[in-house]
């Protein structure tokens, strides 16, 4: 069994009016100090910077999550065809061996009974070209 981490009660505070109110208030007097000071030109210059640098960040995000997902695209591609290639290769070296001489020609002795000509059975027909033809 694992550690189990024993973590003492908390007890909820309700909170008053008055801590409440101060808190609003504070947030109220923070804000109206951004409102006034985006109105200076170089809080403005400096909001569109950061505002320029955020999209930036999020634009560095998104490449690399899309260089990623190309990455492990390629990788599985690259996978597939190391794959085909294989099974190519091996479809070549069957067919070399279903296509050899000897293996048809005993396919032929055996099936349809032929057999290789003798020396007088070969005729040799000699070979006519057009010119001697007329």
């Amino acid at each position: 069994m694992g550690a189990v981490a024993i973590e003492p009660t908390v007890r909820a505070t309700r909170l008053n009016k008055e801590k409440v109110r101060e808190g609003v208030v504070a947030a109220v007097r923070i804000s109206q100090r951004v409102f006034t000071a985006t109105r200076q030109k170089n809080a403005l210059i400096s909001l569109g910077l950061a505002v320029v640098l955020v999209a930036s960040s999020i634009g560095v995000a998104v490449s690399a999550h899309e260089n990623r997902e190309l990455f492990n695209t390629l990788s599985q591609l690259q996978a597939e065809r190391d794959q085909f290639q294989a099974e190519w290769s091996q479809l070549l070296l069957e067919q070399s061996a279903l296509g050899a001489h000897g293996r048809v020609e005993k396919l032929g002795a055996e099936r349809f009974n032929m057999v290789v000509p003798g020396r007088q059975d070969i005729v040799l027909v000699p070979l006519m070209t057009p010119l001697a033809a007329r």
